[in-house]
């Protein structure tokens, strides 16, 4: 996918901006002032199972090439990962969870400058989008911001007074992973009842599958042609809003969840504005009003009329953009610390 630019706009520097997905890794060059030039996408695995670091490595190189052509300045590179990641090694340590299991304890960051003589920074996925809602998004001016992306697993970002808040070993803002029930469906985290068994993608899907093998008749097993493998996620919002019980019942139980996790954010960090985001948005959006009224269950009412809530979908050259925002971030971040830096 290509998007036209002025001479003027090949000239100035770019940032190589990634997004690795369990299913779709996306790469873009950036813009500092988050315009994407251009953008490719290609399937995370597309070699087979656990090539997704080489998958990694052939976007950027593709990038790099493509910034050449067009007589850009790269100044870096930025990737958002899809796990708990140690930033200042530059790897993903594979706890807490992990959708792509090859790039745990892989040093990607390093091995990105080794096969392009690039900088490099790595954080977790939803950092990275945060960080980009922060600069040029919804964000813009907030002191506060939380982001809740839905996708294949759920995911969490903060941003505090322009900071963004990763906790002593990573693990700040893993939303996902906060406890609707004390004694709940066991999670891929290793604990039991999370948000995370609520709204996944994973989760709903997998669920609504053993629901279409149990009752044949129903609308899911006919979206899926009878084939219960096949039943997908945006195929139980669709089949809940054709009034299948089944259906209904899953979407139900994902919006009370969703409302309690987002009461469990508002109470706790009382923030300007939280933004719900990701594959699943689309769903949601309808169910807006339901979620709110879930929500309102549990958050002291004060806090929820303070905090502006957006509902947003994006695509995937939307997200290589949290690759340039963390890209830069660093570079100020580790500016301020006195640490050395290229600048580029």
């Amino acid at each position: 996918m290509e998007f036209a630019t002025s001479a003027k706009a090949r000239r100035e520097s770019v940032i190589i901006g990634v997004d690795v997905g369990a299913t779709t890794l996306s790469g873009g060059l950036v813009q500092p002032d988050g315009r994407v030039l251009t953008s490719v996408e290609r399937p995370t695995h597309q070699r087979g199972r656990g090539t997704g670091v080489e998958q990694l490595l052939d976007v950027v190189r593709h990038l790099q090439g493509e910034a050449r052509r067009r007589k850009a300045r790269i100044r870096g590179v930025g990737v958002g990962l899809p796990g708990i990641v140690d930033v200042d090694s530059g790897m993903m340590t594979g706890e807490g969870g992990n959708l792509v299991p090859e790039f745990a304890k892989v040093p990607i960051a390093e091995r990105i400058t080794e096969a392009t003589g690039l900088r490099a920074f790595v954080d977790n996925d939803v950092n990275a989008l945060a960080l980009a809602e922060h600069r040029y998004g919804a964000g813009v001016g907030v002191r506060s911001l939380v982001v809740l992306a839905l996708g294949t697993g759920p995911g969490g970002a903060i941003i505090l007074n322009g900071e963004l808040v990763r906790g002593r070993s990573g693990y700040g803002g893993e939303l996902g992973h906060i406890p609707i029930t004390l004694d709940g469906t066991p999670c891929i985290c290793g604990g039991r009842g999370c948000l995370s068994t609520y709204v996944s993608g994973e989760y709903i899907a997998r669920e609504a599958r053993a629901q279409a093998r149990e009752h044949p008749e129903s609308r899911l097993a006919a979206l899926a042609a009878g084939d219960p493998a096949a039943v997908t996620t945006r195929a139980v919002f669709e089949a809940a809003r054709d009034g299948d019980a089944i259906a209904r019942a899953l979407v139900q139980r994902a919006c009370e969840g969703l409302g309690a996790g987002l009461a469990t954010v508002l109470n706790a960090l009382n923030p300007d504005l939280v933004v719900i985001t990701g594959g699943m948005t689309a769903s949601l959006v309808p169910l807006e009003a339901e979620i709110m009224k879930q929500a309102a269950k549990y958050v002291f009412p004060r806090v929820l009329a303070d905090t502006a809530i957006r509902f947003t979908t994006s695509s995937k050259r939307d997200t290589v953009r949290g690759g340039a925002a963390l890209f830069l971030y660093e570079v100020e971040r580790r500016r301020r610390r006195g640490q050395v830096t290229t600048g580029r």
